[in-house]
């Protein structure tokens, strides 16, 4: 599918992320792609972020294609039962964080840790990096066999983020764009 024939909905992580973060480069370059904005990016709230991924696949008017960074991929993969039936036809699924160390973090609401072990409702790639501090790339290779997700191999590439030298993040674009193709 080409990237005019879908409505792209970009989940942020923990933080939100700044102006130069891969993701908003890519909402600026991709035209049709949006930022799903949530009310508080520093104490995540599970109810609020779900409801929120929800209310922007509802306003959307093509078939969906979610991209989601850390808390923001897994978002996606909590929300996968509503977003299916609301049009979601495949997710790109960037760095996830693990169970082990979302577990560490306080103000990230704990249901988020109750990571679903169900195949996702559509086509997922999971991208990984070797040398992520907030999952090992095994804990990622089995998010990815849980969630039936092809598992793309990012190398040492850290949290792949602006600390790990990701801003623009080509690579990242090439490999979503190789994925829509696939669809």
């Amino acid at each position: 599918m080409k990237v005019s024939d879908l409505d792209i909905l970009i989940a942020p992580g923990h933080g939100g992320g700044s102006p130069d973060h891969w993701y908003a480069r890519w909402v600026d370059k991709l035209s049709t792609a949006r930022r799903i904005e949530q009310a508080d990016w520093n104490e995540p709230n599970y109810d609020d972020w779900i409801a929120q991924i929800a209310d922007h696949a509802r306003k959307t008017e093509r078939p969906i294609v979610l991209v989601g960074h850390s808390l923001g991929a897994l978002s996606i993969v909590h929300a996968a039962p509503l977003l299916a039936d609301m049009g979601a036809r495949a997710a790109f699924l960037v760095a996830p964080p693990s169970q082990r160390v979302l577990a560490t973090i306080p103000e990230i609401d704990p249901r988020f840790s109750d990571i679903p072990s169900t195949p996702l409702p559509f086509p997922s790639v999971l991208v990984a990096s070797r040398d992520d501090p907030y999952a090992t790339y095994e804990e990622s290779e089995a998010m990815a066999r849980d969630w039936g997700s092809t598992i793309a191999d990012a190398g040492n590439a850290g949290h792949i983020n602006n600390e790990s030298g990701h801003g623009p993040w080509p690579e990242g674009l090439m490999r979503f764009a190789g994925f829509l193709k696939t669809l």
